[in-house]
């Protein structure tokens, strides 16, 4: 007489956690900053461009425990039409950290090319913006020896919430593996003003602009859905566990809409050496 197997269960699935530890993620990082700077180019200074906002500070706490205070050149570079707010944020961060600080008025390098554009829509005018700020950080850089360091997270690189060639330009980004959600965990344990961490996020490109405003998603529920998407699972798996139809096809058609701004750019190949396509040296992969 046989005897029956057990029957046994497979495993529940359990989403993947937003939750981090933020002590060990801060060390990591801070070690991550002074092995690509230091170790690997020769550079002890960074320069970051403050907004205002949690990313940006974040990285700033980041890059002063790596490099110390003054080896942290944060520049703050309004327009005409940004909050005097974010200004204020801004300084409530340098004046955190001590670190050096610098504010470039873009106004005039902006409207210089707009005037020529007076058509130009919100999105036109907030790329110009973000590009000519990312022309003062990579000056700045040369100027003082330093490294720009990026300080876009990974729920707006993934959704595409970005300029091309503008925000994710720099080298390095340390918090460019973190959903929003676990850069407000980070910032909290960093001790960024809580100013800068409670306030609504926003490109403060206009008035009352906020970025889950034009995302039309809260920042918590796209980092769930991301997080179920980066795990394999497909839209109808997703929907099943309580998120609604509409929220998962934004989310997931802003990943598959922007995939082409995270990449260089195509090469057309005539050769078996073509750079990015063919020759690649270890560290490329």
């Amino acid at each position: 007489m046989m005897t029956a197997l057990p029957v046994i269960e497979a495993p529940r699935y359990r989403p993947p956690l937003l939750d981090i530890d933020p002590a060990l993620t801060a060390e990591w990082l801070v070690a991550f900053l002074r092995d690509e700077l230091i170790w690997r180019r020769g550079i002890h200074d960074a320069v970051i461009g403050l907004s205002g906002g949690v990313d940006s500070a974040v990285v700033a706490f980041l890059a002063t425990r790596a490099l110390g205070p003054a080896h942290v050149h944060c520049i703050r570079m309004p327009y005409r039409t940004s909050s005097p707010d974010s200004l204020a944020d801004a300084r409530a961060v340098i004046d955190a950290l001590g670190c050096a600080s610098r504010t470039i008025e873009i106004t005039d390098a902006v409207d210089g090319y707009l005037q020529f554009e007076p058509e130009a829509d919100a999105r036109r005018r907030g790329n110009v913006m973000a590009r000519t700020r990312m022309l003062v950080l990579f000056d700045q850089s040369s100027k003082l020896g330093a490294l720009p360091v990026g300080t876009g997270n990974k729920t707006e690189r993934l959704m595409g919430y970005f300029t091309w060639h503008a925000d994710d330009s720099p080298p390095v980004n340390p918090i460019g593996d973190l959903f929003k959600t676990q850069v407000w965990q980070l910032a909290r344990h960093l001790g960024v003003p809580l100013r800068v961490v409670d306030k609504a996020p926003s490109a403060d490109l206009e008035a009352n602009q906020t970025d889950e405003g034009d995302l039309g998603i809260t920042y918590l529920q796209a980092d769930r859905i991301l997080a179920l998407i980066l795990s394999g699972r497909s839209d109808d798996k997703i929907v099943a566990r309580g998120f609604s139809e509409s929220d998962v096809r934004l989310v997931r058609g802003r990943v598959d809409g922007t995939h082409w701004k995270r990449h260089l750019p195509t090469t057309a190949m005539v050769s078996n050496t073509a750079i990015n396509e063919f020759y690649l040296r270890p560290v490329d992969f």
